[in-house]
């Protein structure tokens, strides 16, 4: 199945736990919706203590053609609730297919709040990355409570979720695997379906059974 097929609406909202590798799926989700055709743009909009930035990859999501829409360069490093104005040129261009990288708790999540009127009348989706190696949402229950947080916050409803269980450099299918469980149970709790399972592109002889998307790793820590 093609990234156009498995995400077909027009602005894909993706949100979660830090550290669940929201931001890893987010910058391969957009280089994929590239690759096949699709005019994409993604916007960082990970403003409040973001541990991965996906404007760190602005060089790489340019040469493949898709636009990045950041904070101003000058405010690159800084933690402040700044929007970047060419999310409204997003928003109301319906050409662009839009992948919204959003902060990763409910705080973070509140940019879309302000949105929300606008994204009601847009083809969207919101996914929920969750990875069962984060210790406080290692648990399907808790997960559950946190989406409901976002939920609330933002006013938009969880359309999906999305499995992205890692150890960075030590992931292994088992892993992999133990948040497909999570996933599930997670599914069964909220009432919400599992899109997919991101693994590594090297893993998907292991893991045939499940709907992958297969990703590689762009968000590196400095000494990688």
């Amino acid at each position: 199945m093609t990234a156009l097929e498995r995400f077909p609406r027009r602005l894909t909202l993706v949100t979660g736990h830090y550290g669940t590798g929201k931001t890893e799926f987010s910058v391969n989700l957009a280089l994929a919706l590239a690759a096949e055709g699709a005019r994409t743009a993604l916007a960082d909009l990970d403003i409040v203590n973001p541990y991965f930035r996906s404007r760190e990859q602005r060089c790489l999501l340019e040469a493949a053609g898709v636009r990045l829409i950041a904070a101003a360069q000058a405010l690159a490093d800084a933690d402040v609730p700044a929007l970047p104005a060419e999310l409204h040129a997003l928003l109301e261009d319906r050409t662009v297919r839009g992948v919204l990288d959003i902060g990763g708790d409910p705080s973070g999540a509140r940019v879309l709040a302000r949105y929300r009127a606008r994204i009601l009348k847009e083809d969207y989706q919101l996914l929920y990355v969750v990875n069962a190696r984060r210790p406080e949402v290692r648990t399907a229950e808790r997960s559950v409570e946190y989406l409901r947080g976002i939920e609330a916050v933002t006013g938009l409803r969880c359309t999906g979720l999305v499995n992205n269980t890692h150890l960075c450099g030590e992931t292994a299918p088992e892993d992999v695997r133990e948040g497909a469980a999570l996933a599930e149970e997670a599914s069964r709790l909220a009432g919400v379906p599992v899109v997919c399972h991101a693994a590594e592109a090297r893993f998907q002889d292991q893991l045939r059974d499940l709907p992958l998307f297969p990703i590689e790793i762009k968000m590196k820590k400095p000494w990688e």
